[in-house]
């Protein structure tokens, strides 16, 4: 009888060890296994090109060896307050990161991007490449002035 019992115990062991068929059940299903996703972009590098002056009202800007400390203080107030929601100094987001943008960019290109950017999204080659970069993600005109444009060029060479 102890010899039965033990057998028994042991085929329930064998039995009850092998594989588990799993009910699947309808509904939300999480998985916490981290799979690597890898984005591939289409978009060709954008060029640089400090000669480009860009399509708009500025022909001519001229930055004073020094930084006018007053004017970057206006133009960070208005970066603040209207350009961070897409840039920001060293990190892309939207828009590209601005942090020596005028290594990349001419100044007069930089304030017509800001005074105009419905007309350079249009005409102006680099604009559009930018565009297409940035999921085409446009820039909104926010209506400056071309003092205030001029105080945001000034802070940008700040960063």
């Amino acid at each position: 009888m102890k010899k039965l019992i033990a057998v028994l115990g042991i085929a329930g062991l064998i039995f009850g060890c092998g594989e588990k068929k799993e009910e699947k059940k309808e509904g939300f299903e999480m998985s916490r296994t981290k799979k690597e996703v890898k984005v591939e972009t289409t978009s060709e590098e954008v060029p640089i090109d400090l000669d480009n002056k860009g399509i708009g009202p500025i022909t001519s800007v001229e930055f004073a060896t020094e930084v006018d400390v007053q004017m970057a203080a206006k133009g960070e107030e208005t970066f603040s307050a209207i350009c961070t929601a897409c840039h920001m100094a060293e990190q892309r987001m939207i828009g590209p990161a601005l942090k020596g943008v005028y290594d990349r960019r001419s100044p007069e290109w930089v304030m017509n991007m800001i005074l105009n950017p419905d007309g350079m999204l249009k005409e102006d080659p680099i604009a559009i490449a930018l565009l297409k970069e940035y999921n085409n993600a446009i820039m909104l005109n926010q209506n400056l002035k071309e003092e205030e444009a001029r105080a945001v060029a000034e802070y940008l060479r700040t960063l």
